[in-house]
């Protein structure tokens, strides 16, 4: 009887407070919001490069099969726009920009109070922490739904766009798993296994005007600031997909990450130690879905815009890698594979990643979906020598911590973890 009446009253807590953090919440965001009032301001140039390259930096020898020559030099681009679209590795990649980005001391354009501009909210270069007009950044990296007109106010002319695609399939899988609390349609789906039902018969329970519903639908064509509601046989359609080929120099897949990282080396004139990755924010297997055969076709389907768009930079990937050269690049994947290889025997605790429970240190606590610890991460070696230790910690760091030390102010989204934890609880 005790038990019982004290399972009760910690349930009667855990609602008193989440009710107090999610009111406190939605008053601070809905002040914060409503003062985003779009200011006219002067249009001040931005320089035409804002690269920081010391002079001991400056060159290195290229190998690249597009130089003209064997031997001839590059500079490493460093002005860069990489759109991050949601459960794509993402995050992955931004490790690594953001190790490319302290390497060369570059200026990061960084949102204020939050790890995104304002998603899902169009991007307007007010959204910046500190943004004046003509003022020179090198890169821009976090969430955003895509707006190419104040992304090119805010970046030197010579900026390389990249972005990183996925089998939208798995992508809808992965969103309906870590999204798929944070929409409200979804809590009519009757059973356990949501995610097949709402395949079943996706036009029963999708609310086109719903609150959050975009990430469950074409997610990818949306981040790119296209309407993800276009039937497939819509011009726009075809339109948009032009509209990101042109704009973007270099569309990675997940899949062939590896191989993604090799041809932005060759792109950019990176160094293969610029391209060293642990997977970060996977998944534990158990909370994985596998597609059937027919829930795969379903998803597909329903996504039909997405799995265009896939199917049209899946080709073009191909088409580089063939560029590039097929031996040669496996070669480099297997160097790339190697040198990982080295750093996780170095680097990580028993070599692979752990579940929630099991990473010791608070600071390397990736950020977890609502009402799971699904998202794995990793414990440090105790005894990773001098010259390894800080770069162990970089390559670990989850992205919410790396964007506090690299000086983010991560107020609205430290809030929010707290409501999440409350909910976790």
């Amino acid at each position: 009887m005790a038990g019982r009446q004290g399972r009760q009253w910690r349930s009667v807590c855990k609602g008193l407070l989440l009710g107090t953090f999610l009111t406190t919440c939605t008053i601070l965001l809905y002040c914060l919001n409503t003062m985003q009032v779009h200011i006219s301001r002067p249009e001040v140039p931005v320089p035409y490069s804002c690269s920081h390259r010391p002079p001991k930096m400056q060159r290195k020898t290229a190998t690249n099969s597009s130089q003209k020559a064997a031997g001839q030099s590059c500079s490493p681009k460093m002005d860069i726009m990489f759109m991050k679209t949601h459960k794509t590795a993402s995050s992955t990649f931004l490790n690594i920009l953001f190790r490319f980005g302290e390497k060369h001391r570059l200026t990061f354009a960084f949102p204020s109070g939050r790890n995104d501009f304002f998603y899902p909210s169009f991007f307007q270069r007010s959204q910046v922490k500190d943004y004046r007009p003509g003022m020179c950044f090198n890169v821009i990296c976090n969430h955003m739904r895509f707006n190419v007109q104040e992304v090119a106010k805010l970046l030197p002319a010579d900026t390389s766009y990249i972005t990183i695609l996925r089998d939208p399939a798995e992508l809808f899988e992965s969103s309906f798993h870590y999204f798929g609390r944070l929409v409200p349609f979804t809590w009519k789906i009757p059973g356990d296994d949501k995610l097949s039902e709402f395949l079943r018969d996706p036009q029963h329970y999708f609310d086109p005007e719903g609150f959050n519903a975009f990430y469950l639908k074409n997610l990818l064509f949306f981040d790119f600031g296209q309407d993800n509601k276009l039937d497939l046989d819509d011009p726009r359609v075809g339109e948009g997909i032009q509209f990101i080929a042109e704009h973007f120099q270099l569309v990675m897949l997940v899949e062939y990450f590896e191989e993604s990282l090799i041809l932005l080396k060759e792109a950019l004139c990176w160094e293969m130690d610029d391209l060293l990755f642990f997977k970060l924010n996977a998944r534990k297997g158990s909370t994985v879905s596998k597609l059937t055969p027919e829930l795969r076709a379903r998803a597909l389907q329903w996504n039909a815009i997405d799995w265009k768009l896939y199917q049209h930079f899946n080709q073009t990937f191909w088409k580089k890698v063939d560029a590039y050269g097929q031996g040669r690049m496996a070669d480099d994947v297997a160097e790339l594979r190697k040198r990982n290889a080295a750093m996780a025997s170095i680097c990580i605790e028993g070599g692979h990643a752990v579940e929630a429970g099991s990473i010791q240190e608070t600071d390397m606590q990736p950020w977890q979906p609502i009402g799971e610890k699904s998202i794995m991460g990793y414990n440090i070696k105790k005894n990773v020598d001098k010259e390894h230790r800080k770069l162990c910690r970089k390559m670990l760091m989850p992205e919410i911590q790396y964007l506090t030390e690299l000086g983010v102010n991560l107020w609205i989204t430290k809030l929010w973890g707290r409501v999440r934890d409350i909910i976790n609880w």
